[in-house]
């Protein structure tokens, strides 16, 4: 260590101990974290896929990002905070190389006193009694943003007089009275309170790490030994819970994606961008539900995990909610996701033409697996996801199905060598896909077996949660001309990450990037269906374009391979069927509009209402719309109409018993992939063996 970092540390040490008395557990950094931050500025710098460079143009941008994470909303820090440690900007690259880590500290110190001192305040107020009267004009802001960090404590204080307030609304409206709602923001605000006060040295250095890689890019993390521990579960799967991967977005628990199989999964009652509000233990609706806005993440996944078998209660509010008020208790029997829960399934979907019957064969896919203990131990029968889908293709044949779609929806990827080995089910010898590392170096992955298991019509079928090896599979089909691929862009991670163990914690790596045969990448953009079906998934919120620092989007060389067929020839009279029978399908109209209805809502929505018959006519009139639209496609279909749009979700079994939404994408599918096959047959179109 030079004389000159020595000096910085006592200067910065003597400045934050007059500052503050604060309670911070663990107050300067450890040689441990000294030593992390060395090691993952070198990870960075040699071993990541792109050209990173810790300079000064880095500092700000990591700066910045440290500022977002610790008060995005503007709600805590002064300007004049922000200014004291701007000398921070130019300095982070120094901090992380030469483990200068107590200025971040001091900062984060400063921002944990402004915490600490809101949450107090707010305390007072609610012991003081609210005499909020909700017959102002006023409106709060619901996206800060960006927004300019306040000058003083009294614009603060206006602010968040504004937030308690509509927190307090927020409670009333739904059907909470008076002393349930004290209640109810006492517990959460004091619930935040003592565990801000319970922060250590190791939150301090994951909050500034998390800053540090996701300047990068979204999948580069930093792990302390407590997190890389949770990772290790959930990638085992071993882990006893509903099967639900979470993340936080301001002060809320979303849900980022559910695990095929799992008790989240087959419940129909979780979703992806679901937020979670509360959590309850038991089936006995009177047992508390604990309030977690603003919890810690971890804290929260701690508490929706438990013994197989037991039942968790989640306050959740719907992804199409435009309200947080609209919440609905769910419970989910916790259970442990095996390789059965998520094993490939077969069907026959039987349709008529011109009085003829037809079978098309669908194969749902919910993850690319492989036993790697049996693979591995050399047993002959080991599962895999190839493996099964041979099965199923064969049995399939037997029954002299017209085609087969595969269902991709929802699968978020897996081995990828269980990609590379199901595309040689379909196609001939021929590459699959190409991996480009941090040096450029290209390796091409492949089918090397002559001969195909099924050479007939084919369709896949994706959404916005097919991402990875699913898109490697949906774009090797699209760019061989194979089949068809049908439903809504992917999620559009083109991306390959390792896990390297640090001297302190573990390091998740970008190193290398996929690459279509085509040469085009599914990084970003992710693969385009041939036919697009509409989504209630906005890819605003989930997705890869969704997350900042995503890498970009960009092409290699294409290798050389054949068509298997021209698909493409007769795409517009495959859309043209399809429009004819969708523009009158219920569930198919109710997806075109909710989806326009959502993006419309929320469009609107940048401020809300502190008055309590305005927010409420606002909110009725909003929801009266999705409860209509809900109600046209129950009618449609002869179910009896709901009176409460909240409970048009997983509860109703005549519903299920009917055609669902996402039954209505597969049905589809067997539509369009027969309309293909009987063009096939009928000589519209010709499959061609020519080289390119």
């Amino acid at each position: 260590m030079s004389l000159t970092v020595a000096l910085r540390r006592l200067t910065v040490l003597a400045l934050t101990l007059l500052f503050s008395a604060s309670t911070l557990a663990t107050s300067l950094p450890t040689d441990a974290q000294r030593q992390a931050a060395a090691e993952v500025a070198e990870s960075l710098r040699y071993s990541h896929y792109a050209d990173v460079s810790l300079g000064n143009d880095w500092s700000r941008q990591a700066f910045r990002r440290l500022l977002d994470i610790l008060d995005s909303q503007r709600a805590y820090l002064l300007a004049s905070d922000v200014d004291e440690f701007r000398h921070l900007e130019d300095r982070l690259d120094e901090a992380l190389y030469d483990g200068e880590l107590e200025p971040i500290y001091a900062l984060y110190e400063r921002y944990q006193q402004r915490l600490e001192n809101r949450l107090e305040w707010i305390l007072a107020r609610l012991d003081a009694g609210l005499d909020f009267t909700f017959e102002s004009d006023d409106r709060l802001e619901l996206d800060r943003d960006g927004a300019p960090w306040a000058q003083s404590e009294a614009e603060l204080d206006e602010l968040w007089r504004k937030r308690l307030k509509n927190a307090a609304l927020t409670q009333l409206l739904a059907d909470q009275d008076e002393a349930q709602m004290h209640d109810n923001l006492r517990q959460r605000y004091e619930g935040q309170l003592n565990r801000i006060r319970q922060t250590n040295g190791d939150d301090v250095f994951g909050l500034f790490m998390a800053a540090v890689t996701g300047t990068i890019d979204p999948h580069t993390e930093y792990f302390s030994p407590r997190q890389g521990e949770s990772f290790d579960i959930q990638m085992r799967l071993s882990l006893e819970g509903i099967g639900a991967l979470l993340q936080t977005e301001d002060e809320y628990v979303k849900v980022a994606s559910l695990v095929p199989g799992g008790p989240a999964d087959k419940s129909g009652l979780l979703a992806p961008a679901d937020r979670i509000v509360a959590v309850g233990q038991g089936e006995d609706d009177d047992a508390e539900m604990v309030n977690v806005v603003g919890m810690r993440l971890d804290e929260v996944v701690d508490m929706i995990r438990g013994p197989k078998g037991s039942v968790v209660r989640l306050d959740v509010v719907p992804a199409q909610a435009v309200d947080m008020t609209r919440s609905r208790i769910i419970e989910i029997t916790r259970d442990t996701v095996t390789l059965e829960d998520q094993a490939a399934s077969r069907e026959i979907i039987e349709l008529e033409r011109d009085g003829e019957r037809h079978r098309i064969g669908v194969i749902q896919v919910p993850t690319f697996y492989v036993d790697f203990d049996a693979w591995q131990a050399g047993e002959s029968d080991y599962r895999s996801t190839t493996r099964d889908v041979a099965r199923l293709v064969q049995e399939l044949k037997a029954e002299d199905v017209d085609g087969i779609v595969l269902d991709l929806r929802n699968n978020g990827g897996g081995a990828l060598h269980e990609a590379n080995s199901l595309i040689g089910l379909f196609i001939d010898r021929g590459p699959t896909v190409q991996v480009r590392d941090a040096r450029g170096r290209i390796s091409l992955y492949g089918d090397t077996e002559s001969g195909s298991l099924y050479d007939g019509p084919l369709a896949v079928l994706v959404n916005r949660l097919s991402a990875s090896a699913s898109e490697i599979f949906a774009g090797a089909i699209q760019d061989y001309g194979r089949g068809l691929v049908l439903g809504n862009r992917t999620f559009g991670k083109g991306t390959v990450q390792t896990l390297n163990d640090l001297s302190h914690g573990q390091i998740k790596l970008t190193r290398a990037k996929f690459y279509r045969i085509s040469g085009e990448s599914t990084q970003h953009r992710g693969v385009d269906p041939d036919i697009l079906f509409p989504s209630l998934i906005d890819p605003e919120e989930i997705g890869e374009s969704s997350l900042d620092n995503a890498l970009a989007w960009d092409q290699v060389r294409a290798v050389q391979y054949r068509h298997y067929g021209e698909p493409w020839r007769v795409i517009e009279a495959l859309r043209a069927g399809h429009r004819e029978r969708i523009d009158d399908h219920p569930n198919f109209v109710y997806l075109q509009n909710q989806a326009e209805l959502v993006r419309e809502l929320r469009e609107d929505r940048t401020s809300v209402s502190l008055n309590r018959e305005r927010r409420q006519r606002e909110l009725e009139a909003q929801e009266a719309r999705q409860l209509a639209l809900e109600n046209t496609r129950r009618e449609a279909l002869g179910l009896e109409p709901l009176e409460d749009w909240v409970d048009a979700r997983g509860n109703d079994e005549e519903a299920e018993a009917a055609t669902p939404l996402d039954r209505a994408e597969v049905e589809e599918s067997a539509e369009i992939l027969l309309d293909y096959a009987l063009l096939l047959d009928g000589g519209d179109t010709r499959l061609s063996h020519n080289d390119r």
